[in-house]
């Protein structure tokens, strides 16, 4: 009888409307727990574990940790002059994920690098906010009377090699904390599968993210994608008045000045904060359940402000703003996207092992082969108008088997050698030999 475990390494096949397994599976044998059946459903491979409730307590225990990692990655990222879009949160659901199935050293890394709990409670608290954060989709009533639909949405996907065997507790943990199950895909194919996983996330992104993986990224040794998407479309809970939009100057970073749109604005009962070195204000999106702060160093502070910008300094300035009389604003309009290459950043914040095709260990994922993470990647955008904020991003993690094997052993027959051809199950010798000169 077949396992779990032999169902995912076999892969599914589908074809007039039933599923077939692959032959040559059969005659292994591993416990499975009761009621974590892993069922096909076309080329899907998916635990039966049912996804845990969006608890907002298990949410907010993970909150501290996803603002440390948002401040560590930021202050890597923000190095150049040019404009920024990230998300941090995307980035830290997809390397979690991974996550579940390292082990040993290379766990010990993504954890301290995550802020993480113990697994299940990163998982737990990761899944919770993702579950709460769907329930933000709705049509929602301003406080002047008028309605407003927010749109955001979160989106996990597995993308595995067909025929690995995929380790059914891994998969047990996906389905439970983040709703996913595998699509099964030949990376023989590179170009198919990358096909396949862009445009997945384009529809989850409604366009905005329509290439998250690069060509030539996967390649034949790649065994597993995991992808984060997420989509947010939210209007002001107080719109911009675009009458009010004006041509002001910007001041850059090496002190020349550019000539932008830029909205105006005056908010009664807005929520406002002052600190060393920085003000803050928090536009609120309709329905008041997710907001804009933004940051506003002062004039020369930038540099410190992100030399000191940590998780405490950042949960400090969310904290900060307390309602004031009015707020009148000046912001500028802007509409951009960065494709980032995660790599060397998640390597530096503390976690290279994951990233050493030698050393990594992710047999929580599969013990057939060795694996590493061949590369990190995001493509976020944003657009911020008098309307409100529309913006997107895709985190990608492939994950890849190794290349390097032992080095091999040298052997050079160049003198009289010996030779038996013989039986392997009972090691009976069939014939023996010698060449003395092969030549001859």
């Amino acid at each position: 009888m077949l396992t779990r475990r032999d169902f995912v390494r076999c892969g599914v096949l589908a074809g007039s409307g039933t599923l077939a397994l692959l032959a040559g599976c059969a005659g292994r044998s591993s416990p499975a727990a009761p009621g974590q059946v892993v069922r096909g459903k076309g080329d899907e491979v998916r635990s039966l574990v049912a996804r845990a409730a969006g608890d907002p307590a298990r949410a907010r225990g993970v909150a501290a940790a996803l603002q440390a990692f948002t401040a560590d990655l930021y202050r890597l990222l923000s190095r150049s002059d040019q404009n920024l879009v990230c998300s941090p949160y995307s980035v830290a659901v997809a390397v979690a994920m991974t996550r579940t199935g390292a082990r040993g050293r290379t766990a010990a890394e993504m954890d301290r690098v995550l802020h993480a709990p113990a697994l299940e409670l990163l998982n737990g608290g990761l899944g919770a906010e993702d579950a709460l954060l769907e329930k933000r989709s709705r049509t929602v009533r301003r406080a002047d009377g008028s309605t407003a639909k927010v749109e955001l949405h979160v989106a996990n996907s597995l993308w595995g090699q067909r025929g690995v065997a995929w380790e059914s507790p891994f998969l047990d943990a996906l389905a439970r904390s983040y709703g996913a199950g595998m699509r099964l895909v030949d990376y023989r194919k590179p170009e198919s599968a990358r096909s396949r996983i862009n445009a997945w996330t384009s529809d989850q992104t409604h366009g905005k993210i329509d290439k998250v993986i690069p060509e030539h990224v996967l390649t034949h040794l790649t065994r597993l994608v995991l992808v984060n998407a997420l989509y947010l479309k939210a209007p002001w809970e107080h719109p911009f008045d675009a009458s009010r939009t004006d041509a002001l100057p910007f001041i850059r970073t090496d002190g020349s000045a550019v000539t932008v749109p830029t909205m105006g604005t005056e908010i009664h009962g807005a929520r406002y904060a002052r600190g060393r070195g920085w003000e803050a204000a928090e536009l609120r999106y309709a329905g008041n359940e997710l907001a804009m702060t933004v940051i506003l160093p002062d004039r020369g502070a930038l540099q410190a402000l992100q030399a000191d910008f940590d998780g405490d300094q950042l949960a400090k300035i969310l904290r900060a703003p307390v309602p004031v009389g009015a707020l009148d604003l000046r912001l500028p309009r802007w509409t951009f996207r960065t494709a980032s290459s995660l790599n060397s950043a998640l390597a530096e914040l503390g976690m290279p092992t994951a990233f050493d095709e030698r050393t990594a260990d992710f047999a929580g994922m599969t013990s057939d082969e060795q694996l590493y993470i061949s590369q990190v990647m995001q493509e976020a955008f944003i657009a911020v108008d008098e309307a409100g904020t529309e913006a997107a991003a895709a985190t990608a993690v492939a994950v890849s088997a190794s290349s390097a094997g032992p080095l091999p052993v040298s052997m050079v027959v160049d003198r009289p050698f010996l030779f038996v051809i013989h039986d392997l199950p009972t090691a009976t010798p069939l014939f023996i030999g010698r060449i003395t000169n092969p030549s001859a």
